[in-house]
């Protein structure tokens, strides 16, 4: 069984980037997480993720899955069935919620990197489903590119409360751009804002998000979020798995 789940969530990694949509086994991430779940129902373990929470009254489940091969590529899913960024579930409280549980998670990112990437500058990102390779709704962790982050350094005054296009390409892409005041991140819901973009509504299965720290070192900065849509739209192009910007010898 624990051989069967690491081939499982193997699968569901394969490639890196996971935004190959050419990938026919859409479910294998699902079945590592529900051995993750079994886990801890049965022993209080978590392999092969890094953690589970099943849940309460008050808030649905989640977990937490490393990538194999990448230490700083982490995912955050529902222990529930949901598909993705278009699932109608997310559009109410479940969807708030499984965004404060991926910011819990940022630390899983730092952690590994010791002290050289701050936690608010870990970005997080869920791609559309022509753009994934997997349907299990997960919110992909990592460290942000270090010209998106320059980007967003310098067209910071641009970005206000309400959606706008950004005002430069991001890895060729045109985004539209929102910022989300400090007070508002921890109740904010990624996927309901995305469908108040004006005709986004029951238009978000070809959406895709990023969000980060407006200024890593200024906990009052807020977050920004970033979204396009496209049939294959993965906003994950914005992120770096290898964690160049967080390297000895190289800053912010």
């Amino acid at each position: 069984m624990r051989r069967m789940l690491v081939v499982a969530t193997l699968l569901a990694f394969t490639p890196g980037s996971g935004a190959d949509a050419a990938n026919p086994v859409r479910d294998v991430l699902w079945v590592a997480l529900q051995g993750c779940v079994l886990a801890k129902k049965a022993a209080g373990r978590s392999f092969p993720c890094l953690s589970v929470d099943l849940g309460d009254a008050t808030r649905p489940g989640t977990a937490v899955l490393r990538a194999p091969g990448h230490p700083t590529h982490t995912v955050v899913m529902p222990t529930d069935s949901v598909s993705g960024i278009e699932a109608p579930v997310l559009q109410g409280p479940r969807g708030a919620a499984y965004w404060r549980a991926a910011l819990d998670a940022r630390h899983f990112v730092s952690d590994v990197l010791q002290g050289r990437l701050p936690v608010a500058a870990v970005g997080l990102e869920v791609n559309s489903v022509g753009g994934r390779s997997q349907d299990q709704l997960h919110i992909h962790l990592d460290c942000m590119r270090r010209g998106v982050m320059a980007a967003l350094k310098a067209q910071d005054p641009a970005v206000g409360e309400r959606w706008a296009p950004f005002p430069v390409p991001l890895e060729e892409d045109r985004y539209l751009a929102v910022r989300v005041p400090a007070d508002a991140v921890a109740t904010f819901n990624p996927f309901a804002a995305l469908a108040g973009v004006p005709g986004w509504q029951g238009n978000l299965h070809d959406a895709s998000f990023a969000a980060v720290s407006a200024d890593p070192d200024d906990p009052a900065a807020g977050m920004i979020v970033l979204a396009y849509r496209m049939p294959d739209a993965s906003a994950e192009e914005l992120m770096d798995h290898t964690c160049r910007m967080a390297r000895p010898g190289r800053g912010m």
